[in-house]
């Protein structure tokens, strides 16, 4: 019989939760199943899910399919009706041993939806993972859920309220991947900077990181993802500046450089907030880099709101650019607010892409004659410490930290000599 399949969308928290299905699927000893692992941010994620369905059900006729995620958490009506779906499972069922044990019986519960209240989970459960497959880099989950309600976000009605997983779950799943060869672990979450806040003591993020690189000395490279620039504490930069083991790249949760429609999108920062914060960072670490999160098109964007975010761009150096054009998302506020035309939105999502390539051309040509380390991928592809995609001059195996010499660029990524 066929082994089971898991298709991912969406983030890296999606990343590190299809390794925990991926367990409690052969646990269970399941055969015959593919597992779509949906994303909800957009409703084009969506569409690409559904998509991803279909193509399942044609390539495998006789193999179950179960649809979770984000996406069959907020609207799991809309893929139980889908003829191709045999079961719909929701965020925190999918992670339950039980739930893959009743479908390899084939236990029924007369209906095919098993979704429960996501606002109801008060805890993240620590799963202990065995690594990542086809991956060279760790990704390990340390906070789940989000407690704020940007009025484009549905976000937080499939992953629930904001919930932290104990510290000493996370050295132990941490000192795991890098006893079995992990160079580089990513520390992951819905809404990181909030990590702590359910926790006994509240410790930050910042002294979560102190205390992995303290008690793990042998972890080589330690990253962050995605940041909300107004809650960075002040622990977090002064390991900053002291640690070169947390590695210099910062992607900030920035969406928009106009000022009225950050209060619109109701975010808690503000354009100058994202300008000093870059700042202060690049004053204690020169060479970090920053990437962010960027929403083209919001509800009510004039040209001059816009044009406000391109001059943010560039006054914070930001050359890694995740531009998406604003969807609408049923149940949002922003979703009732004046549309700008598709068009428009698509438009000014290609402008921002552009300004952002040119950026990151600009910052890779000035890397050229410089070592840098790698951890490889594949295809002789790696990342360096800054987040740039580096293809290496020779083979070698994936998981392997490389130090090597930028000689030249090409169109999005750096060419190094590893001589």
């Amino acid at each position: 019989m066929k082994q089971p399949e898991i298709i991912t969308f969406g983030c890296r928290l999606n990343t590190y939760e299809t390794e925990i299905i991926r367990k409690l699927v052969n646990n269970a000893n399941l055969k015959n199943t593919i597992v779509i692992n949906t994303c909800a941010v957009t409703a084009e994620a969506e569409r690409q899910a559904r998509q991803s369905i279909r193509k399942a059900r044609r390539k495998n006729p006789q193999s179950t399919i179960v649809v979770t995620g984000c996406a069959a958490q907020i609207n799991p009506k809309q893929f139980a009706e889908m003829d191709e779906v045999n079961l719909v499972i929701g965020n925190e069922e999918k992670l339950q041993s039980n739930t893959w044990e009743q479908i390899e019986k084939g236990e029924k519960t007369g209906s095919n939806v098993r979704v429960n209240d996501i606002m109801s989970i008060q805890q993240t459960a620590g799963h202990l993972i065995d690594g990542f497959y086809g991956r060279s880099r760790g990704f390990v989950q340390i906070q789940q859920g989000c407690d704020h309600r940007c009025t484009f976000c549905i976000i937080p009605f499939g992953r629930g309220s904001s919930r932290s997983v104990p510290v000493g779950t996370i050295i132990r799943q941490v000192k795991s991947l890098v006893d079995q060869g992990y160079m580089e672990i990513v520390l992951t979450g819905v809404d990181l900077t909030d990590f702590g806040k359910t926790l006994p003591g509240k410790p930050s993020l910042g002294n979560l990181v102190a205390r992995l690189l303290k008690n793990i000395p042998s972890l080589p490279r330690l990253r962050l993802s995605s940041l909300d620039p107004i809650e960075i504490d002040n622990e977090l930069f002064r390991l900053i500046a002291s640690q070169k083991r947390l590695l210099p790249y910062f992607h900030l949760s920035l969406q928009s450089g106009d000022n009225m429609i950050l209060k619109r999108m109701k975010r808690r920062h503000s354009r100058e907030d994202s300008i000093n914060i870059c700042k202060q960072i690049r004053r204690e670490r020169p060479d970090a880099t920053f990437g962010a999160d960027i929403i083209a098109g919001f509800p009510t964007e004039t040209e001059e709101m816009f044009n406000n975010t391109i001059t943010l761009i560039e006054e914070c150096d930001l050359t890694h650019l995740h531009v998406f054009p604003y969807s609408e998302r049923e149940g949002t506020p922003a979703a009732r607010m004046p549309k700008v035309p598709v068009e428009i939105r698509r438009q000014r999502a290609s402008i921002l892409r552009e300004v952002g390539k040119k950026r990151l051309q600009t910052s890779m040509k000035n890397r050229i004659g410089k070592r840098t380390t790698v951890v490889v991928e594949k295809n002789n592809f790696g990342r360096c410490e800054s987040y740039f995609d580096v293809k290496l001059s020779r083979n070698f195996k994936p998981g392997t930290l490389v130090s090597c010499l930028i000689t030249s660029i090409d169109d999005e990524f750096l060419h190094a000599d590893c001589a």
